[in-house]
């Protein structure tokens, strides 16, 4: 899943930012690429510490949402999309039987063959699963 981070740079070459759908998740670095480094560290414990705690984790909004509230106060910076892994956030991994049409099984694993990022024709159908639930509101 991927959540949007505005990131601003520094004269001095270093750079912070932080993901508006996720008060208080704030990253750094001495460069850029070690603050883009910084955002998906500072994403992934955050969620830890909220899952841990039972608490939700926020869903994100659409880059364009965001411009379109805060185009007054968010300037001179960048907008970087952070992909986040929610499948260790979840909790504690079920195994389930379904039965599905042949030719759909062989398109689902056509599709994590050519996308080795699903990893398994479990993970690709949770994140279908995500991204339906997530239209659903």
């Amino acid at each position: 899943m991927f959540y949007p981070a505005y990131v601003h740079s520094d004269h001095d070459g270093s750079a912070s930012g932080f993901f508006p759908d996720v008060p208080g998740c704030y990253f750094a670095g001495d460069t850029l690429d070690l603050a883009f480094a910084d955002a998906k560290s500072a994403l992934d414990a955050h969620f830890e510490l909220l899952s841990e705690d039972n608490q939700a984790i926020p869903r994100p909004q659409a880059v364009s949402l965001h411009l379109a509230q805060a185009s007054d106060t968010l300037n001179g910076g960048q907008w970087l999309l952070v992909d986040i892994n929610m499948d260790k956030f979840d909790g504690r991994a079920e195994r389930i039987n379904i039965t599905l049409p042949h030719r759909l099984l062989n398109r689902i694993d056509s599709m994590v063959q050519q996308h080795p990022g699903y990893g398994s024709r479990s993970a690709f159908l949770a994140a279908a699963a995500r991204n339906e639930l997530l239209k659903a509101g």
